[in-house]
């Protein structure tokens, strides 16, 4: 019987350090992939944090303006920045979100499109800029890698997945195993490199949940894993209200197509058209007219207004302001004046609501402050993580050696591991994809070639 009971205690006991192994060598792997985007995104992401603070701060010559008197008219604003680019037309307008605020133009024409700030009071042009060359827009784009590609942007995409993988494994490495040291507590002196793991572990075990949030709300914007979930809420009824759509003719453009900024649960909503009999004889209503229009309909200070480029397009009006509740968008007819689509954030579906939601947290603007300094202590918490783990491995790899987690004894324990990233792989294909082509490489190339088993010793 004490046999039987030794027995099954060594198989136990092999079996718990196989799923470590395992466990430790997917870490791993994810980390050596992940760490050079990871650190794009947690920088990246910090400034975007702080974008209006950088705009007064850096960029306050045409942002910032001094209220004196009367503003111009949107229309008479339109006209001032479409003088200022030859050959251009306007194609959207930006009500001043404050009374300190310059108003917004975009035109579009032979040299592209073109950003010109425009003081509301006395019309002067504060700046003129490529719409590529706005430093929101830069930032957004490296951080998603989309400025260097769709691939560059895929790459990113299976990170954010990564991401979510390291969280998860790193908790299991962790999770106390009878020590006491290394668990909220850094043991050792730089010099050492158990300082170096115990720092990385309790970082990531104190920002885990925020760093997976982080990845989590982000994957709305990735190009493969963001557009199919949006195209399957709205099948299912679970994304933006499709049912106010039924009664309007619809265009071939969607929200994205025409404003300069939409909500992410509307942003793929079809554009009606404006009414075509009425194009034969009406007169268009106007800018002024479909400023006051979404004025009226209740949209806070800061919107945009699209500016209908053919005879049956619309005006369409859009915010999308730090307090969610006040999300809106409206499509305006630009011949009746009729509010033909008007939908608010109250309107979308509870899954759509908590996307936009988790998607208004990741940028830091719910909770104003607060929000934006919790964001960035998650972000620091990323770069810190990111460092730790270079020097911990740097300070345990062998030499001639990549210093690669040692293999599980019981290689069966990659069965129940199989199946779990299979199902991960069915959330989030670009990273299952990533993951399962990580595991053939491990179990298949590196086991049988001599030269890639020795560096991975």
């Amino acid at each position: 019987m004490s046999t039987i009971s030794a027995a099954a205690a060594v198989e136990g006991a092999a079996s718990g350090v196989s799923l470590y192994r395992a466990i430790w060598r997917w870490h791993f792997f994810a980390g050596l992939l992940v760490i050079p985007f990871m650190l794009n995104l947690a920088v990246t992401g910090s400034l975007y944090l702080f974008k209006d603070e950088i705009n007064s701060t850096f960029f306050g010559y045409r942002y910032t303006v001094q209220p004196t008197g009367k503003a111009l008219s949107a229309e008479r604003i339109a006209e001032i920045a479409a003088s200022a680019v030859p050959d251009a037309k306007a194609t959207s307008y930006k009500d001043p979100a404050r009374a300190d605020r310059s108003a917004i133009v975009t035109l579009s024409g032979s040299a592209g499109s073109t950003l010109v700030f425009v003081n509301p009071y006395d019309g002067k042009v504060l700046d003129v800029i490529k719409s590529t060359d706005e430093f929101n827009y830069v930032v957004k784009r490296i951080h998603s890698l989309a400025y260097f590609g769709s691939i560059a942007n895929r790459l990113t995409e299976i990170a954010g997945g990564f991401a979510m993988v390291l969280v998860v494994t790193g908790i299991y490495l962790w999770w106390p195993r009878r020590q006491t040291g290394g668990v909220v507590t850094v043991r050792g002196t730089p010099g050492r490199r158990v300082f170096w793991r115990d720092l990385h572990a309790v970082t990531g075990a104190f920002a885990g949940m925020l760093i997976f949030f982080l990845a989590i709300t982000g994957m709305p914007w990735s190009g493969y894993w963001g557009a199919n979930a949006n195209a399957w809420l709205t099948e299912n009824g679970l994304g933006y209200p499709v049912q106010l759509w039924d009664a309007v003719p619809k265009s071939r453009k969607v929200a994205e197509d025409i404003l300069p900024k939409s909500g992410w649960v509307i942003e793929k909503a079809p554009v009606p058209l404006s009414d075509i009999a009425a194009a034969q004889s009406a007169r268009p209503i106007g800018l002024d007219k479909a400023v006051e229009i979404a004025r009226r309909l209740g949209m806070t200070r800061g919107f945009d207004v699209a500016i209908p480029s053919e005879e049956t397009g619309v005006y369409t009006a859009s915010v999308y302001p730090d307090d969610l509740a006040g999300e809106r968008t409206a499509h305006i007819d630009q011949y009746s004046g009729k509010a033909l689509i008007d939908v608010a954030f109250d309107q979308y579906p509870f899954l759509g609501r908590a996307i936009e939601w988790g998607i208004n947290v990741h940028q830091g603007q719910e909770w104003g402050l607060f929000n934006q300094l919790l964001m960035l202590a998650t972000c620091l918490a990323i770069i810190l993580s990111s460092v730790t783990a270079v020097v911990m491995w740097w300070k345990r790899r062998p030499a001639g050696g990549l210093g690669v987690p040692p293999m599980p004894p019981k290689r069966s324990v990659y069965y129940g591991l199989w199946v779990i990233a299979g199902l991960f792989g069915v959330a989030f294909p670009m990273s299952g994809l990533a993951i399962l082509v990580m595991i053939a490489f491990d179990q298949i190339v590196v086991r049988f070639v001599p030269l890639l088993k020795r560096a991975h010793a």
